[in-house]
């Protein structure tokens, strides 16, 4: 059991470097160093200055919502990250824990979770949609759909049938996984529990 949590942590830290590598974001206040991110015998020591360059660009959101268009990008690149990454660990978990699904995976990367069940189940994508501010997702169940964050409830929500991203995963990952799971409190921004 320890090696699987050091396996977890070790690739957690990969996913999260690869993260900052290739959007080479900076958040906040924050001004990130290459050396800082990856290490202290790195070549280049320039300043990664992409703030201002975030704040300039303009975004469209396809939400109506106040609280949506007051989300500032920085903002929703913090709480999308937060929540690929959370989804990524919990799927990684559930992948590791029913062996029967034979020929899962689960993979991350570039904004992109892909989450393959096997036959008969098929393939879930979650990826970010950076110029929208959303999540888009693909079922094999359901079919697409694209979430807005709603700031007030901290949660994903698909604005046809007000459903959340969590509520969609618990539903159909519990009919896959044949037992019920519990999305809302080991996932970030599912709008119960944190």
């Amino acid at each position: 059991m320890m090696s699987h949590n050091v396996s977890n942590t070790i690739n957690k830290c990969l996913r999260q470097m690869k993260w900052c590598q290739s959007y080479s974001r900076c958040f906040s206040s924050h001004i990130c160093t290459r050396t800082a991110l990856y290490s202290q015998h790195s070549v280049s020591q320039k300043p990664i200055q992409y703030l201002a360059t975030i704040s300039s660009l303009q975004y469209r959101s396809l939400s109506t919502s106040e609280e949506t268009s007051s989300f500032s990008f920085p903002e929703y690149e913090v709480v999308c990250n937060e929540t690929l990454e959370s989804l990524t660990d919990y799927f990684d978990v559930l992948v590791e824990q029913n062996t029967e699904l034979i020929n899962s995976d689960v993979t991350y990367g570039d904004g992109v979770l892909t989450v393959n069940f096997g036959d008969p189940y098929g393939t879930y994508v979650i990826n970010r949609q950076s110029p929208n501010k959303q999540i888009w997702l693909s079922s094999p169940t359901s079919g697409p759909k694209r979430y807005d964050y709603d700031v007030g409830n901290n949660a994903w929500v698909y604005k046809y049938d007000t459903k959340s991203l969590h509520d969609l995963l618990q539903e159909e990952i519990s009919a896959i996984i044949g037992s019920k799971l519990d999305f809302y409190s080991n996932c970030s921004h599912s709008g119960k529990h944190n």
